[in-house]
């Protein structure tokens, strides 16, 4: 089998892994205001987590 001539470097091993690093992230769908979040996050525009209130949110 060929062998590489050189080693590769970190810096270009990371580029070539980083690339597939920046995709849209996964948002879910809050039920009850219908609202986009993180998933298995607590919602940031109700406090709402799993159908329980866990956070105060002033307005």
């Amino acid at each position: 089998m060929a062998q590489p001539k050189r080693k590769t470097s970190k810096q270009r091993s990371h580029k070539r892994r980083g690339a597939n690093r920046f995709q849209a992230p996964q948002l879910a769908t809050d039920p009850t205001d219908g609202t986009l979040f993180r998933p298995h996050r607590v919602n940031p525009n109700n406090g709402m987590y799993r159908g329980r209130q866990v956070q105060d949110v002033s307005i």
